[in-house]
């Protein structure tokens, strides 16, 4: 059964680096430039699973999840940040993520078992 996908984050690289690694498996993806846009497309599709970059314009990422897990309990998430100094899984699960990904993406292989698990 396909997955709606929603990844938000301001690198268009990181953007199409994810959409392609996720187009062969019959998922719904979607995707927002920045926080805002990410936030109207998460009210609007209900997606399963969002892959949240934590500093964008706009709206960051744990803005997001502040304003949206409330409403959306059931969808999973990931955390990704450069940043990954002050950000770390029991970080991101603090804030109400499910997982948390270091930026630039080491393994995709482990990324994409990750996002299997998830859904």
């Amino acid at each position: 059964m396909s997955k709606k996908i929603l990844v938000v984050d301001d690198e268009p690289l990181i953007r199409r680096a994810l959409l392609k690694l996720l187009g062969g498996k019959s998922h719904i993806l979607l995707e927002a430039k920045d926080g805002a846009e990410g936030y109207q497309l998460w009210k609007r599709e209900n997606p399963d699973l969002v892959i949240l970059d934590i500093l964008m314009p706009f709206k960051t990422g744990p803005q997001l999840l502040s304003e949206l897990m409330p409403e959306f309990p059931n969808t999973k998430v990931i955390l990704m940040s450069a940043y990954s100094g002050d950000f770390d899984l029991s970080t991101a699960q603090r804030m109400g993520a499910n997982y948390f990904v270091a930026k630039p993406f080491e393994d995709l292989k482990s990324l994409v078992k990750i996002i299997d698990e998830l859904l």
